[in-house]
């Protein structure tokens, strides 16, 4: 009787998921590699198929951002295929997964482009395992899909995305955090691209320890201000004395940008993930509207094009867009 009964809701489950995966802002500033936030406007989508075959096979990779026919379709080479492969190996399912990517989110933007391909690959996959798995199982495998673009294993890109709003990312936790109603953000993207791997090699040296201490004030000063709604200890926080000063120089544009930011009155603005797109909180959405023309001014100024989008702090986490019997 149980048998018939597991092969019933075996018939039933899906075997196809297109599932999104939203954009996001990595380190805050002063979270680096710990601190995230999803942000609403930008997204990539996975199409994951289950299959018979006991592989993991990526049938195309298509979208109108720049750069995306040039990403490999070897699975263990991209983001999203490994992190299905993660999946495969730990769970020891005997089936396969094929996938369609459909980028949305520029490259080496700063925008967790590469986070979303595979975030957005586990959540519909997820979808279409005969036992799917809690939202904070995916994350390891996640951390495995990210270190193919990074090199390294870290959260402040897949943790958000998975949970949605601000989240605190370690080695093996996600911990959302508390975000007031209020809070919103212009990113602006400018038409430039700064890989990963280069924004990360400028933070080689070590640092003073003085500077170090006064960084952890201020990663302490806004967490506090995240729990209490307290826009004034926002303000005193949120300013990065670690990775922005060196990554600056790497973005034409930015000290302008950031300017114009608090110009209009941003609780603080900064560099999104490695960048080159910037950031500024703001303690309201017509704030953020009014900043929003007067960031990308400031990149038009350096000769670059941008885009900006205003988005609740607080922006959406991935998830499944449909799911069903056929491809």
């Amino acid at each position: 009787m149980s048998g018939d009964i597991d092969a019933q809701r075996n018939a039933t489950r899906p075997r196809i998921a297109r599932a999104f995966a939203p954009g996001s802002v990595g380190n805050i500033g002063v979270g680096f590699d710990l601190l995230g936030h999803s942000i609403d406007g930008v997204r990539d989508v996975a199409i994951v198929r289950r299959i018979d075959e006991a592989v993991v096979r990526i049938a195309t990779i298509r979208g109108d951002v720049e750069g995306a026919d040039t990403l490999p379709l070897q699975a263990e080479r991209n983001t999203a295929g490994q992190a299905l492969i993660a999946l495969r190996d730990k769970l020891g399912v005997a089936h396969g997964f094929e996938l369609e990517l459909e980028k949305g989110i520029p490259l080496g933007s700063g925008l967790g482009g590469s986070a979303a391909s595979c975030v957005a690959a586990l959540v519909a996959a997820n979808a279409v395992l005969d036992a799917p798995l809690a939202r904070e199982a995916l994350y390891d495998f996640a951390l495995d899909g990210e270190s193919v673009s990074s090199g390294s294993r870290h959260g402040d890109n897949v943790a958000p995305m998975l949970l949605g709003g601000v989240v605190m990312a370690t080695a093996t936790r996600m911990i959302p955090l508390d975000v007031p109603s209020w809070l919103h953000a212009v990113v602006v993207h400018p038409d430039q691209v700064l890989e990963t791997r280069r924004a990360r090699a400028v933070l080689a040296d070590p640092y003073p320890l003085h500077v170090v201490v006064e960084q952890s004030a201020h990663l302490a000063l806004f967490l506090t201000g995240l729990q209490r709604g307290d826009a004034t200890l926002l303000r005193e926080g949120l300013r990065d004395l670690l990775v922005e000063p060196r990554r600056a120089p790497l973005i034409p544009g930015f000290a302008e940008a950031q300017a114009a930011a608090l110009d209009h009155d941003a609780l603080g603005a900064s560099i999104s993930g490695a960048g080159p797109s910037t950031f500024a909180w703001f303690a309201s959405r017509s704030q953020a509207d009014a900043a929003a023309p007067a960031m990308q001014a400031a990149f038009a100024s350096a000769g670059y094009g941008s885009r900006a989008y205003v988005t609740p702090v607080a922006g959406p986490r991935a998830d499944v867009i449909s799911a069903g019997a056929y491809a």
